[in-house]
C-alpha cells in the first residue's frame, strides 16, 4: 500500500480574497456615528404585515390605468406601468373583460363573499300574514266566548242588550 501523503498547498499559495466594500472607519460603522438623519441607502423593512388587507380600486382608478396601458403599448412601457403602481398583469386582463362588457358598474368595487337571499318585501309580507292568521285565531276564540256567555245568559234569565244600527245600545 502506498501511504504517501500529499501536502497541502501553502497558505501564502492561495489567492487573496478581494474585498467588496471600501475600508470604513469606525463613526460609519457604528450606530451612533456622526451622520444625521437616516441612511439614504437604507431598505425598506421586509417584515410582513400581521393581518394582509385586500387591495380595493375604483373605477376611476381602473380606467384611467387602463387608458394609460392602452397608450404604453410599446417597448416596456405596460410593464413600467404595472411595476410603478404594484399591479399584476392579470388585473389588466380582468378590467379589460370588464370595460369591453361595457357595464360601469363592474369596475367599481364589489361586495366580497356569499349573496344575500332574503328578500325584505318577502320577509314583511310573512310577517304581516303570521300576524293575521293570529289576529284571526284571536277573534275565532273570541266569538266563541261570547257565544257561551248568551247562551248563559239566556239560561239565566238575564237580558241581552240589543244594538241599534250606529253600534250604540
Amino acid at each position: 500500500m502506498n501511504n504517501h501523503k500529499v501536502p497541502a498547498p501553502a497558505p501564502a499559495a492561495l489567492p487573496p480574497v478581494a474585498r467588496r466594500e471600501p475600508e470604513r472607519s469606525e463613526s460609519d460603522r457604528s450606530a451612533t456615528g456622526s451622520k444625521a438623519g437616516p441612511d439614504p441607502n437604507a431598505h425598506p423593512d421586509p417584515e410582513v404585515v400581521a393581518q394582509a388587507k385586500r387591495r380595493t380600486f375604483t373605477a376611476d382608478y381602473k380606467q384611467r390605468i387602463l387608458s394609460e396601458a392602452d397608450r404604453a403599448k410599446g417597448s416596456g412601457g405596460v410593464g413600467a406601468l404595472l411595476r410603478r403602481e404594484g399591479l399584476y398583469s392579470s388585473l389588466l386582463t380582468t378590467w379589460r373583460r370588464e370595460r369591453a362588457s361595457g357595464v360601469r358598474q363592474a369596475l367599481a368595487p364589489q361586495k366580497r363573499g356569499p349573496k344575500s337571499k332574503r328578500d325584505p318585501v318577502q320577509e314583511e309580507i310573512q310577517k304581516l300574514q303570521k300576524d293575521n292568521a293570529r289576529l284571526t285565531e284571536q277573534l275565532r276564540k273570541a266569538e266563541i266566548v261570547i257565544d257561551v256567555q248568551k247562551k248563559v245568559g239566556a239560561l239565566l234569565g238575564w237580558p241581552i242588550p240589543t244594538q241599534d244600527p250606529d253600534g250604540k245600545p
